[in-house]
């Protein structure tokens, strides 16, 4: 085990008597605070070199930061310090928005998974461009997450979506549409084809546009909503989204089944990867897919860049393994 899981993670884990998101909001405060001897220290310590292009853009490494982890952009430098090649901020809509009611982070420790409902909370677009204007480049891509605001009616989406996408593209290295996250009501029938293709048409053009996809979706959904990303000149898939099934929980976290909101971790990792392949398999490789679901050794990794990713995604392998996941995954050859 290492230094992060033997001491780091357990004081972690004790923050705010245990409740996830007061550690969360702890631990990107700490984050936020690394000075420059800190962060070169880290760096030394975690960064690897391995640089690959993908959708035109140029990665230090393949190993992101997956949106979620870090909302608003607070802690922006010291992702890569920490050993990501790119981070993914957001999921940010067009109107602030405090999310969903609390509690709603739970870590499942024995499955190293977590179920959150968090409901997209985030400071809105506005305060992410100012943001991310006075703070300038990060040194690796930035990927910038977009959902629909909760008041906003689904008929009105696609106007929802440009608004942060206006605000927010000219800071963004790519576009990730999420219309896949399972805890603002209605926002999964985005996926169906004629509502994508309409968001499609509306972003589509300045900056490459990935769309982040759910695990919950079947084959024939899966390849219909691929049509859609070709034929409307998506740079790539981000798979996959959180999930609503509850199947693999270890025996001590089924009590946390019934808990609503997506589950994230050790669970998802044979869906997820089942969903790569089955995406690069189906588009014979022609959009470039970011690999995101139960990374939690580097093994995964490997078996994720085996069944097609371009690109990973670390959130909750990150939690339960710390920075030592990143270089080992980073180090892991597709």
């Amino acid at each position: 085990m290492t230094i992060f899981e033997t001491a780091v993670r357990p004081v972690l884990f004790r923050v705010g008597g245990g409740d996830a998101e007061r550690a969360h909001e702890f631990t990107l405060g700490r984050l936020a605070g690394l000075g420059s001897g800190a962060r070169a220290l880290l760096r030394r310590r975690y960064a690897v070199s391995d640089p690959v292009e993908v959708f035109g853009v140029r990665f230090p490494n393949r190993v992101g930061l997956a949106a979620g982890m870090d909302k608003n952009g607070v802690a922006l430098p010291a992702w890569p310090a920490l050993g990501f090649g790119f981070v993914e901020v957001g999921t940010v809509t067009a109107k602030a928005q405090p999310g969903n009611d609390k509690p709603r982070l739970f870590r499942l420790r024995e499955s190293e998974a977590v179920i959150n409902r968090m409901g997209f909370n985030n400071a809105g677009a506005a305060a992410l461009a100012e943001r991310l204007r006075a703070l300038g480049p990060i040194g690796v891509p930035l990927g910038i997450s977009l959902g629909k605001s909760k008041v906003t009616p689904l008929e009105e989406a696609v106007q929802d979506y440009l608004t942060s996408y206006e605000l927010l593209h000219p800071y963004a290295d790519y576009i990730a549409v999420n219309v896949s996250s399972p805890n603002t009501p209605g926002l999964r029938t985005l996926q169906d084809k004629s509502a994508l293709a309409a968001l499609l048409a509306a972003l589509v053009g300045k900056v490459p546009v990935l769309v982040k996809i759910a695990p919950d979706l079947t084959e024939p959904a899966i390849a219909e909503l691929l049509e859609v990303c070709l034929s409307s000149g998506a740079a790539g898939v981000i798979a996959t989204n959180t999930t609503l099934s509850r199947d693999g929980l270890a025996g001590p976290d089924q009590a946390r089944a019934a808990e609503a909101g997506g589950l994230s971790g050790r669970p998802l990792t044979e869906r997820a990867r089942k969903i790569v392949h089955f995406v690069h398999e189906e588009t014979g490789g022609r959009l470039p897919i970011i690999g995101v679901g139960g990374i939690v050794e580097a093994d995964d990794a490997a078996r994720m860049f085996d069944a097609g990713a371009a690109l990973i995604q670390l959130y909750t392998g990150f939690i339960y393994r710390g920075p030592a996941l990143v270089r080992a995954a980073a180090r892991a050859r597709p």
